[in-house]
């Protein structure tokens, strides 16, 4: 990778993981719902700016379904999640629990489009399975039925990611990455927007929570995403793709930074474990031919 790639790298991982951080301060005063739906909805106005300046077609009537789909399962649905779960979950717990969206993944490609499942994946995946056993486990947090519900919304999230990577991969084939993102976005907010009447704020948002949610949708995704784009074009989508491996650790380290959260030994074991896992699966250690663009989970953007 040359410099400028790797910095923009660096950067991407930074906002990604800076998500979460995002998400922890504004989801207690916003509630889970109308917060997602001002990610989306001001992500996804920002992108339809850029479209109009750079001239990128949208496609709307041929793939308007298929722009919809996505906007749910790989962004209203898992960052709703991911919000419900960061209402009890630290923002460093949060983004590690993320990182096991490419494990879901293999598996969504094993039962749908009949990909292998080789000795590596399943590996990786028992790997996968055992580092969350020691985030959980060895946690000093108290375990309760909420923490309890708060890490399976964070695993949905995840699995949501898995099934959009190969939605996308199965149906979204041909279509610009660009005009996916934004009309994925703003479908996502079309989708919200009723629920934001059953579940509006409780609290009226405070400056920081302002500023958290400006830059969660204008540089945690709008940004991310066409920086994710550019690194795809410039180094292909498997160099792009350790963005995987290095968004948990900036989510981590904001968290600990910026809110002060624990860094503990189960943390350290089990993120290690969790990665070495996703390492195995997507075969990110070894050369791979150049392939179709896959919409990351928060990064299928791997939030």
């Amino acid at each position: 990778m040359k410099t400028k790639d790797i910095g923009a790298l660096l950067l991407l991982s930074a906002l990604w993981g800076g998500s979460f951080l995002c998400v922890r301060i504004a989801v207690p005063v916003l509630g889970p719902i109308v917060l997602i739906e001002l990610r989306v909805l001001i992500a996804g106005i920002a992108l339809l700016f850029y479209v109009f300046l750079t001239r990128n077609p949208l496609d709307l009537r041929k793939r308007w379904l298929q722009y919809l789909v996505i906007g749910i399962i790989n962004s209203a649905i898992p960052f709703t999640l991911i919000a419900i779960a960061e209402l009890h979950l630290t923002a460093g717990l949060a983004a590690i629990l993320n990182a096991t969206s490419p494990l879901f993944g293999v598996i969504v490609a094993a039962l749908w489009i009949k990909e292998a499942l080789t000795r590596n994946k399943v590996i990786g995946l028992l790997l996968g399975v055992g580092g969350v056993a020691v985030l959980v486990g060895w946690s000093p947090q108290t375990f309760s039925m909420t923490i309890a519900l708060s890490i399976a919304a964070s695993l949905a999230a995840s699995a949501f990611y898995g099934l959009a990577a190969v939605y996308i991969k199965v149906k979204a084939q041909g279509a610009s990455s660009v005009a996916v993102a934004t009309c994925s976005q703003l479908g996502a907010s079309v989708f919200l927007l009723p629920m934001t009447v059953i579940a509006p704020p409780q609290h009226i948002p405070t400056l920081p929570v302002v500023l958290a949610v400006a830059v969660l949708a204008l540089l945690c995704t709008s940004v991310a995403y066409l920086l994710y784009f550019q690194l795809i074009a410039n180094v292909g989508p498997t160099r792009a793709i350790t963005v995987t491996f290095l968004a948990p650790v900036f989510g981590v380290f904001w968290g600990i930074i910026l809110l002060h959260e624990p860094l503990t030994w189960s943390t350290i074991i089990g993120f290690i474990i969790i990665l070495s896992g996703t390492g195995l699966v997507t075969g990110i250690h070894l050369p791979r031919k150049k392939e179709a663009f896959i919409l990351p989970q928060e990064e299928s953007m791997v939030e």
